[in-house]
This record gives C-alpha cells, sequence and structure tokens, in this order.
C-alpha cells in the first residue's frame, strides 16, 4: 500500500498550517519539548520516509539531525530567519531550503516602534511608578522625557522589515538613516558607510539586521558609547546582535538612555541585571505573533512545502540555496 511521505515538525505549528498539511501529506511532530531532539516523535522506521521539516532559524536543525534523515528533500523555515538551520549540510545533501521572507514584517515593525515609544516615553516606568501607588502619594506626574518628533531614527538593516520600520518612524516626524551591508538607491534615506557611524548619527539605533552569525555582538560597546547618553536601542532581530553584557553596563552606567528589547542572547533566559534596570522595555520575543503574521508565514510554508512535492522551484529558498535540485 502506497504511503504519503512525511512532513515532520520541528516545533508547534498553529492548527491552520498542521490541518493543511495533514490533508497532503502524513505530518509527524512536535517533539515533546521544544529544545529536545527534534526527531525525538518520529516512531521506528519513518526516519526514512521524512521528506520535508518545517522548523523556524532559532529551533533550527543541525547537520547531525539531516544526516538521520536519508530521503529529505526540503528544510523550510517558518518566518524569515533561518539562522539555525545547517544550509551548507543541506547543500551537500542537495536539500532545498527555504523562509518566509516579509510575512511578518508589518507585525514586527508595529512592534519595534511599540517599544521605541516605550523606551523613549520611558511607559514601563511610569506604569510601574502609577502602580506603586507614587502618582497619589507625591500628587504630581512624573517629569517628562524629550519627545520623537525630531529625533533621528537609525535603522540597521533595511529589509523588508527595516524599510516598514523606517516609513512609520517617518511618520512620527524623525528623521530617518539606515546602515546595510549595501547602499540602496530607491530608498530616500541616507546611507551611512558603518554601524558606528550610524549610531554616533541616531538618537534611536533599531536593530532590523538579518538574523546572521556575521552579525553576532556588531552592537558593541563601542557603538552603544557612540549612540550617547540620550540614545535608545531597540532590537527586534536577534539577541545576539547584540553585546548582551556590554549592553547591562551602557545601561547602569547611563552611557545609554534606554532600551527596547523583544530578543535576547542566551533565551529564553534574560539576566536579572536587565530585567531589574528601570530604563528598558522587554517583551519575550512576541513581535511577530499576531494572527495575520502567523496566517501568511503559514501560507509561505504550505507554498513551498506544496512546489517541493510537485516537483517544481520553491517559491522562496533562502539567498544561498537553490529553488530546486
Amino acid at each position: 500500500m502506497h504511503q504519503p511521505p512525511i512532513v515532520l515538525l520541528a516545533l508547534p505549528v498553529g492548527a491552520s498550517l498542521r490541518t493543511a498539511l495533514e490533508s497532503r501529506y502524513r505530518v509527524v511532530g512536535p517533539p515533546p519539548m521544544p529544545s529536545s531532539d527534534p526527531l525525538a516523535s518520529l516512531a521506528p522506521g519513518e526516519a526514512e520516509r521524512v521528506r520535508a521539516v518545517v522548523t523556524q532559524g532559532t529551533t533550527g536543525f543541525s547537520r547531525a539531525s539531516i544526516a538521520k534523515l536519508p530521503a529529505l528533500g526540503l528544510v523550510v523555515a517558518l518566518g524569515s530567519g533561518y539562522e539555525g538551520i545547517d544550509v551548507p549540510a543541506a547543500l551537500e545533501r542537495r536539500i532545498v531550503v527555504g523562509h518566509s521572507p516579509g510575512a511578518n514584517a508589518a507585525t514586527v515593525a508595529d512592534h519595534a516602534i511599540g517599544l521605541m515609544i516605550a523606551s523613549v516615553r520611558e511607559l514601563f516606568a511610569a506604569s510601574a511608578y502609577l502602580q506603586r501607588g507614587e502618582w497619589v502619594a507625591r500628587g504630581r506626574r512624573r517629569s517628562g522625557p524629550r519627545g520623537l518628533t525630531g529625533r533621528r531614527a537609525g535603522i540597521y538593516g533595511l529589509g523588508a522589515i527595516g524599510e516598514k520600520i523606517a516609513q512609520r518612524c517617518a511618520a512620527f516626524e524623525m528623521e530617518v538613516g539606515y546602515h546595510n551591508r549595501r547602499r540602496r538607491d530607491d530608498v530616500p534615506y541616507p546611507y551611512f558607510a558603518s554601524l558606528h557611524a550610524l549610531a554616533t548619527w541616531a538618537d534611536v539605533l533599531l536593530i532590523a539586521v538579518r538574523a546572521d552569525a556575521a552579525n553576532r555582538h556588531s552592537v558593541d560597546a563601542d557603538v552603544l558609547r557612540a549612540l550617547g547618553p540620550e540614545g535608545h536601542v531597540v532590537n527586534i532581530a536577534r539577541g545576539f546582535v547584540i553585546d548582551e553584557a556590554a549592553l547591562i553596563e551602557a545601561l547602569a552606567n547611563r552611557t545609554i538612555a534606554g532600551a527596547g528589547l523583544d530578543v535576547f542572547e542566551h533565551e529564553p533566559q534574560v539576566p536579572a541585571a536587565l530585567r531589574e534596570l528601570p530604563t528598558v522595555a522587554l517583551t519575550p520575543h512576541i513581535a511577530g505573533d499576531t494572527r495575520e503574521a502567523f496566517e501568511a508565514c503559514f501560507r509561505m510554508v504550505r507554498a513551498n512545502v506544496d512546489a517541493f512535492f510537485a516537483g517544481e522551484p520553491i517559491p522562496t529558498p533562502v539567498p544561498e540555496s537553490p529553488a530546486k535540485f
């Protein structure tokens, strides 16, 4: 009897994606725990039938896992990031690697703006002030910080998300500049040839750079010093882009004024020193978590999986991968 190909889920996914995949393929997974072996949900003999894997950048898929799936032909990331997938190992095996670029760009950009406002306007500290009863006890409001209008927003990474952040910052009557791997001729914003130069110019540094090991700790102590004592940093990319120890020191010493962070270097662990600082706005890696963003990502994953099984080029391969072998 014909057995349908197996699609392995390396992480939990939404019901609509699972239902759509189950209508055409045998779906296995996710593993019992998010951090456990992604192959743990496979029954004996199923590893030989896995043709596609759905994962995400932070969950990843290792060379060791790839080696245990002899029929594997596709690894696709839910979301734009794919830093945890061993792309070279996949390509050595002629395995196509796809992702979901831009699907959550608007949602993530919205969250970045929320964190920027929360940091610059000290909303989390103001909320704590109210909830502690200090407004009543002191009979006055807290002193006001400098607003957003006229501030300079430096966008680090002007891709799909970074461009939407830039558009939103412009709507707040902020000046916008950017640093990218290369200058873009299709945007009206000034380009800065180095991250340090961008930070020196900016009042708010918004990090939207691609999740790439080459960007690890690119926002270091020198960049934070360049941002200055009235500067704020917002990160919705990946935690490892910022040197977290240097950030804690910069915040504690008032080298910079504040930070809005959705991502952290060793998630889900967030250092107590960072959690206890009054000048930070923190959220638990939820920038892309809206129903619209999830459904857009799900549609891209389905499109990639369906194209692969139809023998067609996948619509959104990662830059290092061909669309079809």
